[in-house]
Order: C-alpha cells, then sequence, then structure tokens
C-alpha cells in the first residue's frame, strides 16, 4: 500500500471574531460533542430529534439489521410541516426564497422574485390539493422534471406534504433517462414546464417529457402532466385529457392539512448517474434524512436568524435536496435560488449577486471555483463581498490552489471554509470542518460528523491501514441520514455498499480512497475505479489533477487511465488553461506544445517521474454537467475510443475541442 504525506500541513483556524458568535466554538466543544454521538448514540440522537415536530413520539431510536436500519421507529411526522408550517406563527412573512432569473430585464435589472414562507407554505398546499384531484396518493411515486424555480421546492415539498414519494430528474437529461426512470418508479404524475433559460436561450422541457412519454410507452404509468409556465410568450404542446395547466394549481385551495407519515415511509428516490444497466436509484426515508439534514445545515453552515444563504446547486441533484429543499426550509433562514449559468450574461455573474443580495453563506463546487480562477482575479476584485460571513464546496474534493484562490479573492481571508464530503448514499455531508472549532487544511474535508465512525483500510483484505496510507474509506455504523435502499432491488443495495466482499462484510464501503495524516485530518484521494496501477505505483487521478492544477497556467484539469502495455495502465489528462495563458497562445508567444512538457513536468515534479502523463489534451472545454461536475467517464471514453457515445444531455459544456489537434 503506498505511503505518502505530500499534502500541505499549513492550517487555517477560525478568527477570534468568528468563534465568538459560532454555534459550535472550539475544538474541545466539537470533540466532546463528537465523542458523546459515538459512546452514547441512541440518547444523543433522541435528544437532537426534539427539534423535530412528531404526530407520535418514537419507540426507539435505532433498530439495525445490516443492511437494513430503522431509525426513530414507531415514529410519525410530516417533514413539509417540519419545513414550513411550523415557521408560520412567528415567521410567516419572512422570505423564504430570493429567486433569480437568468435574463434580465429591459431595465437592466435582474429579474428577482421574493417567496415568504407563507407564500411558499400555500403553493405548496395547492400543488398538493392538485396532485391529490388528479388521484395521487400516498406511496405514489411523482417525478419532476423542472427549472430551478420556488414552484419546483413547493412541488417537493408538497409531495412530501401528501406521503407522495418524489424522484427529481434533472432538466436537461435526455428523453430516454426520463423515460428509464418512468419504467423503474412506476411515477404516476409528471410535473415540468415549458421550459427553463440557460445562457440566454430557452430550453423546451415539455417537448422532452413529451418525447419521454412516447420511449416509455406501454411502460408508462403516467396518467397526467402538470405543467408551470416559466415564459408565457413560448410555445407549448399540450396533450388535452393528460396535460394539467398550472393555472389550475392557482385556483386551488391554501390549505392542506399534512399527512401523518411513518418515520421509515419512502421520502423521496433519486437516480445516481451511470452509463450502462438499469438505473439506480437510492431512496431516503423521513424522520432520520430530515434531522440530519436540520442539523448538519445548522452546524456546517454557522446558522443565523437572519443570514442570506446561497446554495449554487441545483433540485436535481443530492445537493438541492438536503441543502436547499430541506435543511435549510427546516432551519427557517432565507436562502438564494438561481435558474441560470454562472457566467451569464457576464463572468461576474455570482459575485455580482452575492453583493446585491447580502449573501451571507455560500455554498458552491470546486469545479466552478476553478473556472472562475480561470477568468482572472480582476473579476471578483470589482466586487465588495463583504457580506460573505462563511465559504463551503460541495461535489469533489477542492485542490489547495483552488482553495486558497477562494479564501482570498471571494473570502477575503476571513470567512472558513467548510469542504464537505458526501454522496447521494450518506444522504447529507459525513466529513466537514466545524466553523468555529476546526482549524481546516487547504484540501482537505478534515473530520467526520457526530454519528460517523470511519475508517481507511486495505481495498483487498479491509484491514486498516496506518497514518498517511491511501486505501478504501468506509463508514463503520449506521446514520440517521443513510440511503435505506435501491428502489425495487434490496439485493442490489446490500451487494453494492454493504457486503461486498468478504473483506467489507456489515461497512459501508464508500467508494472512495481515502488517507488519514498525522493530525487526523481525512484526505479524499478520488474514486477507487479511478486509482490506477502505473508500473506497480497506486496513484489516484485526484491527486494527478491536483498536481496539474499547482501549475499556473491551468485552471481545470481531469486525468483518466487507458490500458498500456508495458505500464499496465497509462495517464491521459486533459487541461484547461487560463484566458491570459490562452491569450499567449493565440498571439504566438506560447505553444502547445510548451503546455503539454510543462504539464508533464509539473506531474513529475510534484508526484514523481512515473506518474508523467503519457498524453496531454489541451480542451478548450471538459465536459461538466450544470452542477459543475467533470464528467470523467466521457472522456475515458474518449481517451480509449477516440469518441464519445454515452449520453450527453445533462452537460453545460458538452465539447472537448481540443486545441492542440
Amino acid at each position: 500500500m503506498t505511503t505518502h504525506n505530500s499534502h500541505s500541513s499549513k492550517t487555517f483556524a477560525p478568527s477570534p471574531e468568528f468563534v465568538a458568535q459560532a454555534n459550535m466554538q472550539g475544538a474541545t466543544t466539537a470533540q466532546t460533542f463528537y465523542d458523546t454521538s459515538l459512546k452514547q448514540s441512541e440518547s444523543f440522537w433522541g435528544e437532537l430529534a426534539k427539534v423535530l415536530i412528531f404526530h407520535k413520539a418514537p419507540d426507539k431510536i435505532l433498530d439495525w439489521q445490516m443492511p437494513r436500519a430503522t431509525w426513530f421507529q414507531g415514529a410519525q411526522l410530516n417533514v413539509s410541516e417540519n419545513c414550513l408550517d411550523k415557521h408560520l406563527p412567528h415567521n410567516a412573512n419572512k422570505t423564504a426564497l430570493i429567486w433569480e432569473a437568468e435574463p434580465k430585464a429591459e431595465s437592466g435589472e435582474a429579474v428577482t422574485r421574493s417567496v415568504s414562507y407563507q407564500e411558499l407554505h400555500d403553493i405548496t398546499c395547492q400543488i398538493a390539493n392538485s396532485l391529490k384531484e388528479m388521484g395521487v396518493t400516498k406511496g405514489d411515486r411523482v417525478l419532476l422534471y423542472m427549472p430551478m424555480v420556488p414552484e419546483t421546492i413547493a412541488s417537493m415539498q408538497a409531495c412530501a406534504r401528501i406521503g407522495a414519494i418524489h424522484t427529481v430528474v434533472f432538466a436537461g437529461f435526455s428523453a430516454q433517462a426520463i423515460a428509464d426512470r418512468l419504467h423503474d418508479s412506476e411515477a404516476k404524475c409528471i410535473i415540468t414546464a415549458d421550459g427553463t433559460y440557460r445562457k440566454g436561450n430557452f430550453l423546451n422541457l415539455k417537448t422532452i417529457v413529451d418525447d419521454a412519454l412516447v420511449k416509455a410507452g406501454a411502460n408508462s404509468k403516467v396518467d397526467n402532466v402538470l405543467v408551470y409556465q416559466r415564459d408565457a410568450k413560448q410555445p407549448c404542446n399540450m396533450v388535452e385529457g393528460r396535460d394539467i395547466n398550472w393555472s389550475s394549481v392557482e385556483s386551488q385551495e391554501k390549505t392542506c392539512v399534512p399527512e401523518t407519515l411513518d418515520s421509515e415511509h419512502p421520502l423521496f428516490i433519486l437516480y445516481t448517474s451511470g452509463t450502462t444497466g438499469k438505473p439506480k436509484g437510492l431512496y431516503h426515508t423521513q424522520a432520520g434524512y430530515l434531522l440530519w439534514a436540520h442539523w448538519t445545515t445548522r452546524w456546517l453552515f454557522d446558522v443565523k436568524p437572519n443570514d442570506v444563504y446561497w446554495c449554487s446547486a441545483d433540485c436535481g441533484w443530492i445537493t438541492g435536496h438536503t441543502y436547499i429543499t430541506y435543511g435549510p426550509l427546516s432551519n427557517g433562514i432565507t436562502q438564494v435560488i438561481y435558474e441560470g449559468a454562472p457566467t451569464h450574461p457576464n463572468k461576474d455573474r455570482f459575485w455580482e449577486m452575492i453583493d446585491r443580495h447580502n449573501v451571507n453563506l455560500f455554498y458552491t463546487s470546486p469545479t466552478a471555483i476553478r473556472m472562475f480562477m480561470g477568468c482572472g482575479d480582476a473579476l471578483p476584485a470589482k466586487h465588495s463581498l463583504s457580506s460573505l460571513r462563511l465559504l463551503g464546496t460541495v461535489g469533489e474534493p477542492i485542490n489547495p490552489e483552488a482553495w486558497n484562490w477562494f479564501n482570498k479573492h471571494i473570502g477575503h481571508e476571513k470567512c472558513p471554509i467548510v469542504d464537505t464530503y458526501w454522496q447521494t448514499e450518506t444522504g447529507g455531508v459525513v466529513i466537514s470542518p466545524m466553523p468555529g472549532a476546526t482549524a481546516t487544511k487547504p484540501g482537505s474535508a478534515t473530520h467526520p460528523l457526530p454519528g460517523i465512525e470511519l475508517d481507511v483500510v486495505d481495498p483487498e483484505t479491509g484491514k486498516s491501514l496506518g497514518k498517511n496510507e491511501k486505501g478504501a474509506l468506509i463508514i463503520k455504523r449506521p446514520w440517521p441520514a443513510m440511503a435505506r435502499g435501491i428502489w425495487g432491488d434490496p439485493v442490489r443495495f446490500e451487494k453494492t455498499y454493504w457486503n461486498t466482499s468478504e473483506a467489507f462484510k456489515g461497512v459501508y464501503l464508500t467508494g472512495d480512497m481515502a488517507m488519514i495524516d498525522d493530525d487526523d485530518y481525512v484526505w479524499i484521494e478520488g474514486r477507487m475505479d479511478d486509482v490506477l496501477n502505473i508500473s506497480g505505483h497506486r496513484i489516484g487521478t485526484a491527486e494527478v489533477e491536483s498536481a496539474l492544477i499547482t501549475h499556473p497556467g491551468i485552471f481545470q484539469a481531469a486525468a483518466v487511465g487507458v490500458p498500456d502495455e508495458v505500464k499496465g495502465q497509462a495517464l491521459v489528462v486533459f487541461v484547461e488553461i487560463t484566458e491570459e495563458t490562452r491569450s499567449k497562445v493565440e498571439t504566438g508567444n506560447l505553444s502547445i506544445d510548451d503546455i503539454k512538457s510543462e504539464a508533464r513536468d509539473t506531474v513529475g515534479k510534484e508526484i514523481g517521474s512515473f506518474a508523467k502523463p503519457r498524453e496531454v489534451r489541451v480542451a478548450k472545454a471538459l465536459p461538466k454537467t450544470r452542477s459543475g461536475k467533470i464528467m470523467r467517464r466521457l472522456l475515458r471514453e474518449l481517451a480509449n475510443s477516440g469518441e464519445i457515445r454515452g449520453d450527453t444531455t445533462t452537460l453545460e459544456d458538452f465539447s472537448v475541442d481540443s486545441l492542440s489537434e
């Protein structure tokens, strides 16, 4: 097993000013809190669960029959009531959502809309009543294919209110992808919109849904399609007898008694990405998931009553479920949601929005940060950003260079950065700093959260590894927000996550590689299937990508493995260069060959000569989802076969046009 300790040991302690107002103050307090969560687990979670409104209190905190966990057995509650109704007695007029559209009005001002908790409650009830009128009842599945508008969040809450199970499909997935999910979930109803705006263009979502229903054919159980009108000027085909205009929602009553639901009643199904095979729909349930969403939002973002919070994710992903729809609303805070692209119409759109809305807490992806880095330091410098109190990252490990840029140019070296590690399967963050308590290291997710007992083990034997040894990351006990299963396939759930081999019986295998350093900080090293064996050396692609980004002319990188007759495997890397470097290439002051040579040398210097890529491709754009995640599987296809055959409909950038060819 490879041992290395090349990660930075430099730490950034939270400022005394931040600590003084923090919800979790001091490392000793945080450690005691964590220790209690493991030693007195049931009483710990039982006490924290008192924040929830239960219709019936739990009889038992946890029943664990691997791989099935039952949390808060016997309890009854309603998630929507916990997110909306509980705020009405004292904060009905408080702003819940500040929605911003991508297009700008003729005046040049941004098109915005504020929705209070009372208004969000009312819209939720109207949608819930519409669903009931369509015959949707407790346990039925409802598929959402929506833009980032307040009605999307209200639709999710409406499903939760009546006990329907929502499955949100990111607005951009192909018709075939929707058809597959309709078949697997047996959804009874679809909620969609005429369309959405992206980079100034109108994407017709309803046409894609119509196509999906044709593709689903006899497999479809859909009776009705409820259509939100995003832009009345755009054409929208409506099928008589099946499709229902949103005006019917607006005529519904604004009250709907929340359904009383068992703690383990499914709340939602969310499908994970993949290129082949049956869609893998992970489902989460009521009480445990909501409790985790509530407390992790409060812990990680140091939530205060008057905060303005902005998570730049989409509701189509797990981040948009936990840290937009459920966690922030259960805490009663005000949040910004944005419809469009981060660089439209200007590359400083995010920074301008932060100033205009006085955002205090900003949560975004490392890929987006690196994209902004590539646009230059001058853009954020045009804006004050003085309202920011805390920053967060999500989606993939953040390399130290991006962390330091984020800290300096966006946080002005005064905002703690919570680098969060989690997955669709975990339901919420499981490794992260506690702001006010944790000194951070750029690139490390730091420490496990309360209730999370993790280890780094040998991928072949399952035995614990020593400090600075890279291995498989596992979680050794159940936690409240964990997925309860794969919809319709319990055997696959057990074999995929909890009982993958003799070495991993009864523990949750994350599928990620990690390392724990001398200070017990956790470093995520990429996916297990992204760990290559090059001439006998095990090396993670994430490590190579982090090394490449230390080059001042490179702001984005993706590394993939290809077969090699001599070494077993070899590296092919794709890089995006900064605008300044691109300008040098265009004016003839720098050649593509120079960049490729320097990139190889950078990897050699940072990791070792054995890790130098066999090939470097300087790309105009790497394929990224609209949430900012680089789709490495598509690059792997390109490197191995010379073309991309997989579905690219979810991508923000789908060209990998190479400057080097």
